[in-house]
């Protein structure tokens, strides 16, 4: 019952600052930038002019797969940025305001309080994503070619657990600073820095959360779900696991001192 209301509450705060309106609408404008602007460039050059006479601007074959994984690079970049800074003060910023420790006076479970936020969080994220690649997939049938829908089906699947763990990377770092900057600076440079750890150690960590899309993209390709796809989304999902726990035990000892 608690859970319920808290999660409603959450629910009906993302209505009210119109998350559920323009959060979608973002995803979607990030998921077809650049397929689109792929397809129409050669025209677009065309008709702006400025080419030497006799001069043949000729853009390299992009197959289905190829454009469904600009749409993924993309969400990689602008995507996860967004969905720090829609989540970045989720926890921090009721704990910086007071009003956490006016909720859970009440008293409500810390464990309920933290999920609660982190399944709202999730559910919009998600939605949103989905929407997105949705518009996105269907703008690349029509342009490039056939992506089929148990590709597409399994492509959903598995980055959206690399997006689960964004928001469970913020939500931890929400646990432990109070200040929503702060969080979302904290988040970004955590992800930024196993991006780097990843180029580094690709050939070595191939289960890594950030080898993720690489993984899909093979999938796509040869048809088949690989071990490395399937293991490092084991990986990923153990990290959820941990990053909650310790969100868990974070908070707690967080409210306890204070």
């Amino acid at each position: 019952m608690q859970w319920r209301t808290i999660f409603a509450k959450e629910m009906s705060e993302d209505w009210r600052n119109f998350k559920w309106v323009w959060v979608p609408l973002v995803f979607i404008l990030i998921a077809i930038m650049d397929p689109i602007t792929t397809y129409f460039l050669p025209k677009i050059l065309d008709s702006v002019g400025g080419m030497p006479d006799g001069a043949v601007f000729e853009m390299p074959e992009v197959s289905p797969v190829d454009a469904i994984m600009m749409s993924l690079t993309e969400l990689s970049m602008f995507g996860v940025l967004v969905t720090v800074v829609i989540s970045m003060g989720v926890i921090s910023g009721e704990r910086k305001s007071g009003v956490a420790e006016l909720v859970l006076v009440k008293p409500v479970g810390y464990f309920t309080y933290i999920s609660s936020k982190w399944a709202g969080k999730l559910l919009l994220v998600l939605t949103s994503y989905i929407i997105g690649m949705l518009v996105s997939w269907y703008y690349v049938n029509i342009l490039f070619g056939e992506i089929t829908f148990s590709d597409f089906m399994s492509l959903l699947f598995f980055y959206g657990l690399w997006l689960v763990l964004v928001i469970t990377i913020t939500i931890f770092y929400n646990t432990l600073f109070k200040v929503p900057g702060v969080v979302g600076a904290v988040s970004i440079g955590t992800i930024i820095v196993m991006s780097i750890l990843n180029q580094i150690f690709s050939h070595k960590l191939t289960w890594f959360p950030n080898s993720l899309s690489s993984h899909i993209g093979e999938m796509l390709t040869t048809g088949e779900i690989s071990g490395d796809l399937w293991g490092t989304s084991v990986v990923i999902i153990i990290l959820v696991i941990v990053l909650l726990v310790s969100s868990l035990f974070t908070f707690r000892g967080k409210e306890m001192a204070g």
